[in-house]
């Protein structure tokens, strides 16, 4: 006895278009028989799922079922086919058999290979030169052992016998709405026609296997955090006569404690004593290119930067780099003895309207004290 498709799907009787979508775009991802090869029942229950969507996603049909069920469906003249449940999945995924989704189209059909998505993280002082990093991956490639035509080595690729060469079935189907006919790629041979007489011991046919792929990714100075690079023809293969999916490489930059970015600028926070910042004196900073000497003038306040031009980054396919900003933060010196506290009272005595400082200038600062909070 059949089961009742909301069961099959896992949706209640209330649920809308979106919630079956979602629930059988879940189920043929985990079901597919080219997907899920190690479950034997794994075909019989995506068919299932299949016929469960075809129905509850057409509105006639789905009132006709909750209303009469299954006797319903076949009184009316509705009558699923095999060939439906790939045009389903097809929909969905874009595939034609084979890897479906996961891997592209077909077995050795046409269409295009699936891309492939990892990311890779760098530093700072990369964004700055461009680097080239090693990327590993899992992909499908071609099988080696057959070279990927699917045929053991030294024997005869055939046509296919099911399709006459022709790489598609034609099957014709009862709806309550007449015959209609519906034409998907061979199984037999994958769309491709033809057909190995003694399929490879290797890859059982298919002409593809699962391998780890490594590829050197050339990243570009000025590159931002979460900027994907798209590597054409390096990803999943499709078979013969299809083209490989692309490779995406997602760039991260590695959190960095000493600098915070802003677009092509670097800020960094450099602390000093008060008396420093009162008398001016020479303090080393740091850089994306090593330590350098700076000055820092008499009087200088909290919050006061220091620019050092060409410090910086460049812009995405560009050489000018931006500046690094040297925020100054005041450190006012603790546990004074008797005599420390006097030489300190005697100068803030001392200190007149002449010696206030004049103008806000905290506003990069403020910035940066949010950043390195």
């Amino acid at each position: 006895m059949a089961r009742d498709y909301y069961e099959v799907l896992g949706v209640d009787r209330g649920a809308d278009q979106a919630a079956i979508k979602k629930a059988f775009r879940r189920l043929a991802r985990e079901l597919h028989p080219d997907v899920n090869r190690e479950d034997a029942s794994a075909e019989g229950r995506f068919k299932e799922a299949a016929e469960a969507y075809e129905v509850l996603s057409d509105p006639a049909r789905r009132r006709t079922y909750d209303a009469f069920g299954h006797e319903g469906l076949r009184s009316g003249g509705y009558q699923s086919s095999a060939a439906g449940f790939q045009d389903i999945f097809d929909a969905f995924f874009g595939g034609a058999g084979g890897f479906g989704d996961l891997f592209g189209e077909g077995r050795r059909g046409r269409g295009s290979g699936g891309d492939v998505a990892v990311s890779v993280e760098i530093t700072l002082a990369d964004v700055a030169t461009g680097v080239t990093r090693e990327v590993e991956f899992e992909a499908v490639s071609a099988c080696e052992h057959c070279h990927g035509n699917g045929a053991e080595p030294g024997t005869p690729i055939v046509t296919c016998d099911a399709c006459g060469g022709s790489g598609e079935l034609r099957q014709v189907s009862r709806t309550p709405f007449g015959q209609m006919m519906r034409t998907a790629p061979c199984p037999t041979c994958g769309g491709a026609g033809r057909s190995a007489e003694s399929p490879c011991s290797a890859c059982d046919g298919e002409g593809l296997s699962v391998g780890v792929r490594t590829w050197e990714v050339e990243i570009p100075a000025g590159i931002e955090h979460g900027q994907r690079i798209r590597i054409s023809d390096a990803g999943h293969e499709a078979g013969a006569g299809g083209r490989r999916g692309d490779l995406y490489v997602e760039v991260t930059i590695a959190p960095n404690e000493d600098f915070h970015r802003e677009g092509r600028d670097l800020v960094t926070v450099a602390a000093i004593p008060v008396t420093t910042a009162m008398l001016g004196a020479e303090i080393t900073v740091p850089t994306l290119d090593g330590e350098q000497r700076v000055e820092v003038e008499a009087g200088a306040q909290q919050g006061d930067s220091i620019e050092l031009r060409g410090e910086g980054l460049p812009a995405l396919n560009r050489s000018a780099r931006g500046s690094l900003h040297v925020v100054l933060k005041l450190i006012t010196p603790v546990g004074l003895d008797q005599e420390q506290r006097e030489l300190v009272e005697r100068l803030d005595a001392s200190l007149g309207a002449g010696n206030q400082p004049h103008g806000a200038r905290d506003g990069i600062f403020e910035r940066v004290r949010r950043a390195f909070r």
